[in-house]
């Protein structure tokens, strides 16, 4: 046997309040035309008063365990870019909400990209057999940073989670997780950035200009370079694995923009019925995109047990990245 983490678990959970384009056009110098034919978002999900990205990690979380149909796991992984607070890590607080105190709990900071990175660290303790089983959220409240009169940010994200159950098993059985490509450049560090908050402003020995407490985007050359670095690493992760894009039974992308992922199809030549989006519903809700999307696709009945199924994103950092599995037997997303 060929140890390696399997996908066991899936679920989902986004906040009940939806703001719709309509709703954003009374606040902001927009209209539902403009936000569809630029993002392809109709509506967004958003945190309420009260809630913070560890209680939106947590429900995500409850499902997935009820998925799996398992009580228990290892290891916590948060993947988040909005955590409860600077310090300590939300992990610990979602692991002791979920009845799992004392296990191993840890967050990801990879923004767009985070939760394919903590399925990789995740996959990782799985198959050293640091750990038997996992959970892996990717979770962001992005409306708590964003510049309440950019229309530019606003239109674009929304809030929610997503948790995958991951255990030990074999190479070789459907729902394995095949393969990983991560990669990252810091020179675009000021591409995708909030940048007062850290060190770096704090002993800067400077205030913060008032807008530097909310989120800044490069909208254009971050749309350039998502293209090039997930279709690159799509097709790295591919070739480590001798498979091909013609391989490929579905593309579950970070839903970014849906101009930015049809220009990532053509690139690797998939067919739209192959690449599944969600975008429309939820707009772009950071590390809860891809497990977000993927129980979208599961939910609608596109995945069939063994089909290839590669997972892509790319965030600030900037970060970027690919994994690999099978589609497992019987899985059932909870996204209710």
């Amino acid at each position: 046997m060929t140890r390696s983490a399997v996908l066991s678990g899936l679920g989902t959970w986004v906040p009940p309040q939806v703001v719709t384009n309509d709703m954003l056009a009374t606040e902001l110098d927009t209209t539902d035309e403009w936000i569809r034919t630029r993002t392809g978002i109709a509506r967004r999900h958003v945190a309420s008063p009260g809630m913070s990205t560890g209680h939106l990690a947590t429900e995500a979380a409850r499902r997935a365990l009820k998925s799996a149909d398992v009580d228990r796991v290892d290891l916590v992984v948060v993947a988040t870019s909005t955590p409860d607070r600077p310090c300590p890590a939300t992990a610990p607080v979602v692991a002791e909400a979920l009845g799992l105190a004392g296990v191993g709990a840890f967050d990801v900071a990879a923004v767009c990209t985070g939760f394919v990175y903590g399925l990789a660290a995740a996959a990782g303790l799985i198959g050293t057999g640091v750990v038997d089983t996992a959970l892996v959220v990717g979770a962001d409240t992005f409306s708590t940073i964003l510049d309440p009169g950019d229309r530019t940010t606003r239109v674009i994200f929304g809030d929610g989670a997503g948790a995958t159950v991951l255990r030990a098993g074999d190479r070789g059985e459907n729902g394995a997780l095949l393969g990983f490509d991560l990669g990252s450049d810091g020179r675009g560090v000021d591409l995708i950035t909030v940048p007062a908050g850290g060190s770096e402003q704090r002993l800067s020995g400077a205030d913060p200009a008032p807008s530097d407490a909310y989120f800044h985007m490069d909208g254009p050359q971050v749309f350039a370079r998502a293209v090039r670095h997930m279709s690159g690493s799509v097709r790295n992760v591919l070739d480590r694995a001798v498979l091909t894009p013609d391989d490929i039974a579905h593309l579950v992308p970070h839903q970014a923009n849906v101009r930015i992922l049809d220009t990532c199809a053509r690139e690797l030549g998939l067919p739209p019925e192959r690449v599944v989006k969600n975008i429309d519903q939820v707009g772009n809700t950071v590390a809860a995109s891809i497990p977000l999307a993927l129980a979208a696709g599961a939910t609608a009945g596109r995945f069939e047990a063994g089909q290839s199924v590669v997972l892509t994103g790319f965030g600030g950092g900037l970060t970027w990245g690919s994994a690999l599995l099978t589609w497992p037997e019987s899985l059932v997303a909870v996204t209710e």
